[in-house]
């Protein structure tokens, strides 16, 4: 991936929901606030990013956000959600998805669009990145992309990841374990 001949730069990928801010739980499941006002940060999560730009790392968020095509959240309130987070975090960029699984795009993760697309404009070096993540899809984006990675197991009402590289309870813990190269192979 990347342009060849410049130097490539390792990531570390997130999804947004549950990883950099709260989810908000029905029935045991998760969903995403519909507007900035239900948007709350996770404790840690500006530390953690901050400490992984220090050592070199982009820090990306991946997101699906279907509730948009659902008719549940509005563009409008999704984009004021991300534009808060780029003035709040330390954050090289945010690339959303707003399809729904009917419409078999290959940016909607489990595919692994969303990271290819931020790999060839931020010149990614794939197999040296991360993703972190808190459902199976996007473990498997990661793993399909390349990257190792970090599932934040909340106990969801939802499928597991068949795979993943670590199990952690937080961004802070996934951002600690890559700091200290514990998740190097």
């Amino acid at each position: 991936m990347g342009n060849p001949g410049k130097v490539s730069y390792p990531a570390v990928f997130l999804d947004r929901d549950g990883v950099i801010n709260h989810p908000i739980i029905r029935d045991g499941k998760p969903h995403a606030p519909a507007s900035l006002a239900e948007f709350e940060l996770l404790p840690g999560v500006k530390e953690s990013l901050a400490s992984l730009k220090a050592q070199g790392y982009l820090t990306l968020i991946v997101t699906n956000q279907p509730d948009v095509p659902r008719g549940t959240a509005q563009r409008e309130s999704i984009d004021a959600i991300h534009d808060q987070l780029k003035k709040d975090l330390p954050l090289d960029g945010i690339f959303a998805c707003f399809h729904d699984d009917a419409d078999r795009c290959g940016c909607r993760k489990p595919l692994p669009g969303l990271l290819f697309r931020a790999a060839r404009e931020f010149n990614i070096d794939l197999k040296s990145s991360f993703m972190v993540g808190d459902r199976w899809r996007d473990m498997e984006a990661g793993k399909r992309a390349g990257c190792r990675t970090f599932f934040i197991d909340w106990r969801y009402r939802n499928e597991p990841p068949n795979a993943c590289d670590h199990r952690v309870s937080s961004l802070a813990e996934a951002s600690a374990m890559i700091l200290r190269r514990v998740a190097q192979p």
